[in-house]
């Protein structure tokens, strides 16, 4: 049995986070020369995603802290943080050593944390009811098979943007990429949950 919820819990994971291997990726490439950086990618990235798992399971128990109908509303996060990061490039386009200073740095923890919880709202739609049926042991088994997954995504990520070619691509259109995935995923979010009657 253990075997087979090890293996139900993979392709759950791979099926639901996918999309974040590139997100990831942007992060990282970022971030890249920033002390630090990786460090505070790895951080939120578990913050937000341990947020994920948490809503879940307790909507799996009955607890409902976030409404199915707010769910949508969460595409708010990294639509704000993609419009920001655009601002940030944009206004720094035709000065090469400020829009370095625009990209570096990479992003912040919390950032990274917000980004992964919105994009891991429309997860905690298909983790509720496997949960819910799995019960207390199986649902602990996923949740550390997800955690365990999770620093696979984050070397998977990290590996890509520092690829030489993928580097050279991050490096000069990271700052271009970064914004319009962000809003393309609050977009995404906020559209398919039907936020704002869209």
């Amino acid at each position: 049995m253990s075997l087979g919820v090890i293996g139900q819990a993979v392709g759950l994971f791979a099926v639901t986070n996918v999309d974040d291997v590139l997100v990831l990726a942007l992060f990282f490439a970022r971030g890249a020369g920033d002390r630090g950086s990786a460090r505070r990618i790895v951080i939120g990235q578990y913050l937000g995603f341990t947020a994920v798992l948490a809503v879940a399971v307790a909507a799996a128990f009955g607890a409902t802290f976030l409404p199915a109908s707010a769910v949508p509303y969460l595409g708010l996060l990294p639509l704000v943080l993609g419009v920001k990061s655009a601002v940030q490039a944009f206004g720094h386009r035709n000065d090469p050593e400020e829009e370095k200073d625009a990209r570096g740095g990479g992003p912040t923890a919390l950032e990274v944390a917000a980004v992964t919880f919105a994009n891991g709202g429309d997860n905690i739609g298909v983790y509720v009811p496997v949960f819910a049926t799995a019960g207390i042991g199986a649902m602990s088994l996923y949740a550390v098979v997800f955690l365990i997954l999770l620093a696979v995504w984050l070397a998977a990520g990290r590996y890509f943007a520092t690829r030489p070619v993928v580097a050279a691509a991050l490096a000069r259109w990271g700052h271009v990429l970064l914004p319009a995935v962000l809003i393309a995923i609050g977009l995404l979010i906020l559209v398919e949950g039907g936020a704002f009657g869209l």
